[in-house]
């Protein structure tokens, strides 16, 4: 899709959109995660519920193991726009994605039964109550409280409601696509929100920002912002590398080196704290064979597909049944597009999302990409999880995939 300039500059195309936003929907809230990105969102929604006499929701999802700088940044925030604000500080048990550890895929921040481990207590008014909200239950994924709260949010009254979310198209391809989709479902043919469900939608008011925008509203402004960016800069990182985000996840681990240079304070806690972040911390900006992130070898005797079974013998079971049933699924998809029985080449491009082979399949298993982005799986939800696991055992039984090598000529 063609780019095309709007003859103004981002701030003002930003304020109009927030505007329009409050104009149209009778609820607002703002996800707020303490990032530079979130906070320009939060200082422009709140500067235009004073103008017109509103009051905007703030949703803080507190990840328990973060940085203190952000939360001491939240804290201010919420302090700072307190006339027009409406916090909810969320800290309660929610699972998370773990890429650092092969024995516990996800961890649960402010676990109750670990209580004694937490990285820090949670904070002064926090919602730390189960019970608060009615759709919560423990164990949540991130992915399924954000939509949730947004429906509680909307108070059942059937009326419009907008979370501002400060993603930008410049962040990365998935965010341009999530701006950019024809065939999404939009309010009022606007093309930066989306539709969540129901009455609620998403809206992007600064998806058309880059880094330096950012930076430049700070600057001119002087507002405050998280202090966290001024340490990753002194620690080497550039103004497009410095993110805020909860660093065990596949894409964001890589930063988690980070964790002992700028608190090392924090870091002592999350290593107890966090199974695998020490291993994370060392190994996750590495090439070669470590994670499997730009290149990957196998011993000379065997083939790809002999290697990927060991690597799977290597692996706790449970998440060895996990990959084992991705593995069934993309061998099946393929049975019905040119390759019989799921038989595809033993060797074959590792990063390519159109070749199969078990070359690719064996750099899913080395990055230890739980989710088998590699060969194009989305994350499944937890709800949807639990039945996933037991349709596929089924299914397993059903292709003939058992997921070990072929023995007397039997199924795989």
């Amino acid at each position: 899709m063609a780019r095309h300039g709007l003859g103004v500059d981002v701030l003002t195309a930003a304020r109009r959109r927030v505007t329009r936003v409050f104009q149209d929907f009778p609820h607002v809230y703002v996800a707020f995660s303490g990032g530079k990105d979130s906070g320009v969102l939060l200082e422009l929604a709140a500067d235009e519920a004073r103008r017109l006499g509103r009051r905007v929701g703030v949703l803080v999802v507190d990840l328990e193991a973060q940085y203190a700088l952000t939360i001491d940044y939240i804290a201010a925030a919420l302090a700072r726009h307190a006339d027009v604000a409406d916090p909810y500080w969320v800290a309660l048990p929610l699972n998370l994605r773990n890429a650092v550890s092969q024995f516990e895929p996800q961890w649960q921040c402010w676990d109750p039964d670990r209580r004694a481990d937490w990285v820090r207590s949670q904070p002064e008014g926090a919602i730390t109550d189960p019970g608060y909200f009615p759709f919560f239950r423990p164990g949540m994924e991130f992915e399924e409280f954000t939509p949730s709260f947004g429906h509680w949010y909307a108070r059942g009254d059937g009326r419009l409601t907008a979370c501002l979310v400060g993603i930008r198209a410049q962040e990365s391809l998935n965010r341009q696509r999530t701006i950019m989709s024809r065939r999404k479902r939009m309010f009022d043919g606007l093309q930066w929100t989306t539709w969540m469900s129901g009455n609620v939608y998403n809206a992007y008011p600064i998806y058309d920002w880059r880094t330096e925008d950012v930076w430049r509203y700070y600057g001119k402004l002087k507002v405050p912002y998280n202090r966290l960016y001024d340490r990753m800069h002194r620690a080497g990182l550039s103004i497009h590398q410095a993110r805020i985000c909860q660093p065990y996840g596949d894409d964001q681990r890589r930063g988690l080196w980070l964790y002992h240079v700028i608190e090392p304070d924090t870091w002592a806690k999350v290593v107890a704290r966090v199974n695998g972040a020490g291993f994370g911390a060392r190994y996750a900006r590495e090439a070669g064979n470590v994670l499997g992130r730009i290149k990957i070898t196998k011993p000379d005797d065997i083939t790809w597909e002999e290697f990927a079974q060991r690597l799977l013998d290597s692996m706790p079971p449970p998440v060895a049944e996990h990959f084992r049933d991705k593995i069934a699924r993309f061998l099946n998809w393929y049975d019905a597009r040119g390759y019989p029985g799921g038989v595809i080449p033993d060797e074959g491009p590792a990063s390519s999302k159109t070749e199969p082979s078990w070359t690719r399949i064996c750099k899913v298993l080395l990055s230890y990409d739980y989710w088998c982005k590699g060969l194009s799986f989305a994350p499944t939800k937890s709800a949807s999880y639990r039945h996933y696991r037991r349709t596929m055992q089924q299914r397993r039984a059903e292709w003939g995939y058992r997921g070990t090598l072929p023995r007397d000529g039997g199924p795989r």
